[in-house]
């Protein structure tokens, strides 16, 4: 039986952990070839080694999401190694919480860079390879955040949020030549970066009280979602935002 994304490349930024480590296994196991894309190539052997044990063709290569110039090199080495990008998930991301007043321009930057320039900056790159194939799908992930805010999270919120506008404007754009774009935006989710946060137990509680199944989210919860979104069964979605949150609010 053929799986379903036989014969496309699956490009996936922030691959070495998190989500993005999940999705590299979730698209290996659908038969893509996978490039790993994390800020080193340290950063991204996890994501390799789990794609390679998953019976693909992989890569691993290193680049600042938010550098053009690094982003443009580490496409061109996954398009010789592994030939055109058909699919890109874009989840590589940072966080961190700090209140209005406290919120510095460098933290601002920095957030707005890896999440919503490193969006277009991937977008950019492979898209070529889309038009020329005429099928694609693009998968960026955004938050909760960026639906609905959240106190002392203005530059997390407001990167996200540019990501969903960004997406849905590329749906319009890029549907008429095969390419689908949508986003994920997931709750709160049980990844080392949200271990890394900062967060605070109050903050933790809170969010498992405000959501009906009770649990944080797992990295395979949004992994499935993406993965859903890439498949040739989504093939008639485009510009939509699903929320793998657990039934909180958005």
């Amino acid at each position: 039986m053929t799986a379903p994304l036989d014969g496309r490349h699956a490009l996936v930024t922030g691959g070495g952990s998190g989500i993005g480590l999940a999705t590299v296994e979730r698209l290996a196991r659908a038969g893509a070839a996978v490039t790993v894309l994390d800020l080193t190539a340290e950063r991204a052997a996890p994501g390799l080694e789990r794609a390679r044990a998953a019976g693909c063709r992989a890569l691993g290569v290193g680049a600042d999401v938010g550098d053009g110039a690094a982003v443009r090199d580490a496409v061109a080495a996954a398009r010789a190694a592994l030939g055109p990008v058909h699919v890109l998930v874009t989840s590589a991301g940072i966080s961190g919480f700090a209140p209005l007043p406290d919120l510095d321009e460098a933290a601002w930057d920095r957030m707005l860079a890896v999440h919503l320039r490193g969006t277009y900056l991937a977008a950019r790159a492979v898209v070529g390879d889309m038009l020329a194939a005429r099928w694609g799908r693009i998968v960026t992930v955004a938050s909760v955040a960026g639906l609905r805010g959240g106190a002392n999270l203005a530059h997390y919120a407001a990167a996200k949020g540019g990501v969903i506008a960004f997406t849905k404007a590329i749906a319009v754009e890029l549907g008429p030549h095969g390419i689908t774009a949508n986003t994920v935006a997931p709750g709160m989710v049980d990844t080392p970066m949200l271990r890394a946060s900062g967060i605070s137990d109050a903050v933790l509680q809170g969010a498992l009280e405000a959501t009906p199944l009770g649990r944080l989210g797992t990295p395979e919860d949004v992994a499935a979602a993406i993965a859903w979104l890439a498949s040739p069964d989504a093939g008639f979605v485009t510009g939509q935002v699903l929320s793998p949150n657990g039934g909180a609010a958005t």
